[in-house]
């Protein structure tokens, strides 16, 4: 399995950005398919965006033009930019990793997951 920390999380005003960062740690982490989770209070988790390790991306129509998902494979790092946040983009931000390099939007696929790291969008 891929190890995985997050950072960048914090508390912005509605229209501020941030950029999350997923170090990783373990062999195969250039080729699994990685993706960003979130999860709000009381709600299930929520596939906010993935990216193969071709670099082709996936977003949840809700995310589109907003997120940009990147990842640096020579430095193990997934990342998230987030702009125009909105105070329904608060929650718990995951970075999580499949075992395999196809296109996953199902959080249940994820099999390696990060701590989570909370963004917070104040009105």
């Amino acid at each position: 399995q891929v190890q995985l920390v997050e950072s960048g999380g914090g508390l912005v005003q509605a229209g501020d950005s941030l950029r999350l960062s997923c170090a990783a740690s373990g062999r195969t982490f250039s080729s699994q398919f990685m993706g960003w989770v979130r999860q709000a209070p009381g709600k299930e988790r929520e596939f906010v965006a993935g990216i193969k390790w071709t670099g082709t991306t996936y977003y949840a129509d809700s995310m589109k033009g907003r997120f940009t998902i990147s990842r640096d494979n020579a430095k193990n790092t997934v990342y998230l930019q987030m702009n125009s946040l909105k105070p329904e983009d608060t929650a718990v931000y995951y970075c999580a990793a499949t075992s395999g390099t196809t296109y996953r939007n199902n959080p249940e696929d994820f099999g390696s997951w990060g701590q989570g790291t909370q963004v917070t969008v104040s009105s």
